[in-house]
């Protein structure tokens, strides 16, 4: 039976390689021709390990791509989330939901590009990126279900419209044409809370 602390340094390791993994993913992805180039032959020799390496830890390209996401999520503070909806007030939660977006798209710019512009080359990417895009707009149609339900707007029968128009406020290619080449989210986010608040009806709110 193996010795406790010859499991925990086995999983160290494991973790150390998964680590290093997704870094040489992202570096991969940053590269001038990171799109063209992105494979999986091309992260194990990035990252120095066997390409069976990389499917036993992640099992496909899709794999090691959501690990990916979910290292840029952990980086991009999106851990924030659960304080969204903990707001007492809901245009708080709205201005908190489009603050944290904006700081996790302006987090790292250039790799959600180009993970971005992957995913419309490739259908197995693309369902990884809709997954999450989803999930945003099932948190903007939470937060307005909310806004709803307090100030009677926006109506019922609109919700699923506002939560649309929300969530193509809240996006990463709204965002990235608002900062264009040299705003960040400090700039950025004021200007989208305004934008969402006169969008529901709350300017001066």
């Amino acid at each position: 039976m193996p010795r406790p602390y010859s499991l925990r340094r086995r999983q160290a390791g494991t973790d150390q390689t998964r680590a290093r993994i997704i870094a040489a993913a992202r570096e991969l992805l940053v590269s001038p021709d990171g799109v063209a180039s992105f494979t999986v032959d091309a992260v194990a020799r990035q990252a120095d390990v066997a390409r069976m390496t990389v499917y036993y830890q992640f099992e496909s390209k899709r794999g090691l791509l959501e690990a990916l996401f979910d290292d840029l999520a952990a980086r991009g503070g999106m851990e924030g989330m659960p304080a969204v909806f903990a707001q007492a007030d809901p245009l708080a939660s709205l201005d908190e939901l489009i603050a944290l977006f904006g700081h996790f798209w302006g987090s790292d710019r250039l790799l959600l590009r180009r993970v971005r512009a992957l995913a419309a080359l490739e259908p197995e990417l693309e369902r990884a990126v809709r997954t999450r895009d989803e999930w945003r707009h099932n948190a903007c149609r939470a937060v307005l279900t909310r806004l709803a339900e307090r100030h009677g707007r926006p109506a019922a029968a609109a919700l699923d419209d506002a939560a649309n128009l929300l969530a193509a406020i809240t996006s990463f290619e709204t965002f990235d044409t608002l900062a264009g080449a040299a705003r960040g989210p400090e700039a950025v986010v004021p200007t989208v809370q305004r934008l969402a608040r006169a969008a529901f009806g709350f300017a001066g709110a």
